[in-house]
């Protein structure tokens, strides 16, 4: 049996599994500083839980990597099944920063089970996709999958945690382009939250509706769906402001200072500014590991997780961020081509769903470091402090290994 993992070990792609080891390794230099100067036990301190969780990861890497695929395809229904039952314990336990996200079990960590919902939506989806073999011309064929994506997100939603329920709801649509999926049905997919966002501006609206006439009219379906479709959107659009009132004030604070920070530059804007401020006193080439008078000083909030990226740059600088851009593109492109390359069509949709899930924590996590889009509390994959990301993250670089190797050869 060892020389079998050994000779699938040789046959994965192990440059995966090299970029996160060096990002987790950065991360880990990264934390050690954030946590220089800060009294307490080894468990209050980021660093040291970081690295207590590693050696889990690693284990647990190596378990998924093992499992057969034709297990993995067998069983994802149960597991989807459990996953539920687990984003809805916490609910039933204590509220922590006025979310239930995390289940205590009697240690100095807690465990967030919606972490790991993200890939096992993925998978649950791309069995589904794969073994329906759905003729993709008719829009009522995306109705199941995008129901196995709602019921998980509308569950994470409520503890709340908005950026986890978009990163479990992402993959759907280009898992859905993948097997064919017109793009039409996508755009009607995107059509309704497209409506809620422009309708705040008179001429963002009159944009996208002439938009949405352009492309209904080159799709060309029956005039009953065309005019419902358009007017349809036009009318949930002009609900925009019932739906704004819906939000948490927090939540609104968020947007309005995304677009002018100075409107609460020591609220709800102090995150983004501190932010800001961080990557820009770094420069080129950083101050020096240790050195981050932002970070030392406990100006930037949330360091260890949300706007890691922020002490990379001031103590590293503007260099360091680009490699770790390069790392995360390397990456991420990596797993597109083994998709690609691939000729189960099981496999294929899991590594296009899981690229898509380290794409969308790369992105929104840079652009909410620089304020490009309103603090989501999405975490740098390998990079954040988070043992259930951390654990989640090494998982699904063992599927993407494992998923990619022939089936028929193991």
């Amino acid at each position: 049996m060892i020389q079998l993992f050994l000779q699938k070990f040789k046959e994965s792609t192990l440059s995966i599994l090299a970029i996160a080891l060096f990002l987790t390794g950065v991360g880990l230099i990264t934390l050690k500083s954030i946590s220089t100067g800060h009294e307490g036990n080894y468990f209050q301190q980021s660093f040291y839980k970081q690295l207590f969780f590693l050696l889990p990861a690693l284990i647990v890497f190596l378990i998924a990597f093992f499992i057969p695929r034709h297990t993995i395809h067998r069983y994802i229904y149960g597991l989807y099944g459990f996953m539920i039952l687990l984003i809805l314990i916490p609910f039933l336990g204590e509220e922590i920063a006025s979310t239930y996200r995390w289940i205590r079990i009697g240690l100095p960590f807690g465990f967030q089970p919606s972490e790991f919902a993200k890939w096992i939506v993925v998978i649950a989806l791309a069995r589904y996709l794969s073994d329906h073999n759905l003729e993709m011309n008719y829009f009522s064929v995306s109705i199941a999958p995008i129901i196995i994506v709602l019921i998980p997100a509308s569950i994470v939603l409520n503890q709340p945690d908005l950026g986890t329920a978009i990163i479990i709801l992402v993959p759907v649509l280009p898992m859905l382009y993948w097997i064919g999926a017109r793009p039409f049905h996508l755009f009607l997919m995107v059509a309704p939250l497209v409506s809620i966002l422009t309708a705040f501006h008179w001429l963002s609206f009159a944009i996208w509706a002439a938009i949405m006439v352009y492309v209904i009219f080159k799709a060309k379906p029956n005039l009953v769906f065309s005019i419902s479709t358009f007017f349809g959107n036009l009318f949930l659009g002009l609900l925009s402001p019932v739906l704004w009132g819906l939000l948490k004030e927090y939540q609104k604070k968020r947007i309005l200072t995304l677009f002018n920070p100075e409107i609460d530059p020591l609220g709800a804007a102090y995150q983004i500014i501190q932010s800001k401020t961080a990557v820009g006193a770094g420069g080129l080439f950083g101050k020096g590991w240790g050195q981050g008078t932002q970070t030392h000083l406990k100006f930037l909030p949330v360091q260890e997780s949300d706007f890691i990226i922020s002490v990379v740059g001031e103590e590293f600088g503007f260099i360091a961020i680009l490699i770790l851009i390069t790392l995360f593109s390397l990456f991420i492109l990596r797993t597109m081509r083994l998709a690609y390359n691939v000729d189960d069509r099981f496999s294929s949709l899991v590594l296009v769903g899981l690229g898509t899930i380290f794409t969308a924590h790369v992105f929104v996590n840079f652009a909410m470091t620089v304020g490009m889009i309103p603090v989501k509390g999405l975490p740098l994959p390998f990079v954040s402090y988070g043992g259930s990301f951390l654990l989640s993250s090494y998982i699904m670089v063992a599927l993407i290994m494992n998923l990619s190797i022939d089936p028929k050869d193991y």
